[in-house]
């Protein structure tokens, strides 16, 4: 068997730089070195979230002043041509792409993960999603949207999925003392990158912006640079611990008294415990109640309040003129900013909340807080309260954001940290579902009270009330998790032998000269190169979103 020495190094294994054994930590190393790294690949990726700031402009790139449509045009015949503008609609299918992708490419290599380490992966992730966006950039130059499909939606949404969980099971075997917050404070990163990558695209729109140009392939290919050297940067930075290492003096908490199972499932196994899908349903329910008001939430907050944003309490929706429309868009564009500040927010405050109250009973918050506030809101909008009905979807987004960050410290408790990454991987296939449900179920009910000649401000009454059932079923998919089965669990002399395999066995747990760690220099300068770009992109949206009230 391979052994680690006192230094956390593995002797005479030759391993290359981006290979796992190169990544394990030595003695002195401080552990809050990784959330950062992880923030630096987040941060970049997040911005999947964001892309909604180029589709008026794509909208234009061939009409430039004025539009150039084809209103007959199909959807396939859009893919190739050069003479028309494309639909918005068109474009909006690069969400669906995103997360689709992001969800199989997760878990399809997953498991490829956990053998090659997080540097490895993160490398990769980088040079998926930085170089997605540059093709995609030559796809919007020669405006063939297939082009940009193909680059910046499947190349980068294969990106988005090895990113995403490229630190998950690192995070987690250093923090087993705080697993919900340190995921917390990585997955945060994917809820933060709109905050920057938002208000940066629109800046250099602007600055490339020209009489031939609506100046969005170069800021495609401006920030594929930009983000593929804040990726590298936080995958040559990801450690790995060594097998074993435990924080000195921390006692793993009984499992007599806990949802939490000392010991660990095998990948192949894991899905067929019911556990594993009682928690994709969970995820899933979830992901589809906050998705689809992601999606929605400016012309949701514009058709429901209308007039009452610029002080025209009796002016409608469909009376207000041209120029109070695009008023309150700008409005509602800060509601949407609000909301991403706390969908961010949540991911540390619940994931962090959970070490001490338990997953299990941080997802009862989820879906009992949110059905109580679904089934609130039309009242809210009813009376006219903005601050209630704002208040009431922040903290909705606060739930959904902490839903992401929460499941995989869940996943941990349940299956161990052996194969978390690759399992999480899997799990993240309920969010391309949810990606698909959650739009589905408030766009359509919308068009159909729309076509049924429903006021502007009660298109989204009915809507409501189907999320509400939604939370109810994750509920219960929620309550009836229990510990895996023991028939399920993997051997102690199967752990050793995968661990000896990868070159990572070690003796007894210890903390190999890796202590708690600290906010020391280096880890403070670390830290404030991403909170920086981040505190910018917050100060922005707090300025946007003060307009609401």
């Amino acid at each position: 068997m391979t052994s680690i020495s006192s230094a956390g190094t593995v002797p005479g294994t030759g391993a290359g730089i981006l290979d796992r054994e190169h990544t394990i930590a030595k003695a002195g190393f401080n552990r809050w070195m990784v959330p950062p790294a992880a923030l630096c690949i987040h941060l970049c990726i997040g911005m999947a979230y964001g892309f909604s700031v180029f589709w008026l402009p794509l909208s234009r790139a061939v009409g430039l002043t004025a539009p150039k449509a084809c209103p007959d045009i199909s959807l396939f015949q859009e893919l190739f041509t050069t003479t028309c503008d494309w639909k918005v609609a068109s474009l909006g299918w690069m969400f669906t792409l995103f997360f689709v992708v992001l969800g199989v490419s997760a878990a399809i290599w997953g498991g490829w993960l956990e053998r090659a380490g997080p540097r490895k992966a993160g490398v990769v992730a980088a040079l998926c999603w930085g170089g997605g966006l540059l093709i995609g950039a030559f796809g919007v130059y020669t405006h063939q949207l297939w082009i940009m499909w193909l680059g910046s939606g499947v190349i980068g949404g294969i990106g988005l999925g090895l990113g995403y969980i490229s630190p998950v099971s690192t995070l987690i075997k250093w923090f087993p003392d705080h697993r919900g917050m340190a995921t917390g404070f990585a997955i945060a990163g994917f809820g933060g990158g709109t905050l920057i990558g938002a208000p940066l695209a629109n800046l250099l729109i602007n600055y490339f912006k020209t009489a031939n140009s609506v100046g969005v392939w170069e800021t495609f290919a401006a920030m594929g640079v930009i983000y593929f050297v804040f990726m590298m940067i936080g995958a040559f930075s990801y450690r790995v611990a060594p097998a074993g290492w435990r924080p000195d003096g921390w006692t793993p908490p009984s499992e007599n008294k806990s949802m939490i199972s000392q010991h660990h499932v095998h990948l192949d196994n894991a899905h067929r415990t019911p556990q594993f899908w009682l928690i994709w349903g969970v995820l899933c329910l979830n992901v589809s109640a906050g998705i689809g008001v992601i999606g929605m939430a400016s012309p949701m907050l514009q058709e429901i309040f209308a007039g009452k944003l610029i002080g025209l309490p009796d002016v409608g929706f469909n009376a207000l003129n041209a120029e109070q429309k695009t008023i309150i868009a700008g409005i509602a564009a800060g509601f949407a900013g609000l909301l991403s500040l706390f969908n961010i927010g949540g991911r540390v405050f619940w994931a962090s909340l959970s070490d001490y109250i338990g997953r299990k009973n941080t997802y009862f918050c989820f879906f009992l807080l949110g059905i109580v506030l679904y089934a609130l809101a039309p009242t809210f909008a009813t009376t006219g309260s903005k601050m209630l009905f704002v208040g009431a979807f922040c903290i909705i987004l606060s739930m959904y954001g902490g839903g992401f960050a929460t499941v995989p410290a869940y996943l941990a408790d349940m299956f161990g940290t052996q194969y978390v990454g690759a399992i999480h991987g899997r799990l993240l296939t309920a969010w391309s579902t949810a990606g698909i449900i959650g739009p589905v179920v408030v766009n359509y009910i919308r068009e159909f009270q729309l076509a049924a000649g429903v006021k502007p401000d009660q298109l989204y009454n009915t809507t409501m009330y189907i999320l509400c059932a939604m939370l109810i079923a994750g509920l219960i998919c929620n309550y009836l998790v229990r510990p895996v089965d023991p028939k399920w669990h993997m051997s102690d002399a199967e752990v050793a032998r995968l661990r000896a395999a990868s070159s990572s066995a070690s003796g007894p747990s210890e903390s190999f000269g890796i202590g708690f760690g600290g906010l020391d220099a280096k880890a403070a300068l670390f830290w404030a190169f991403v909170g920086v770009p981040l505190a910018w992109g917050v100060w922005i949206t707090l300025q946007s979103a003060a307009k609401i009230f």
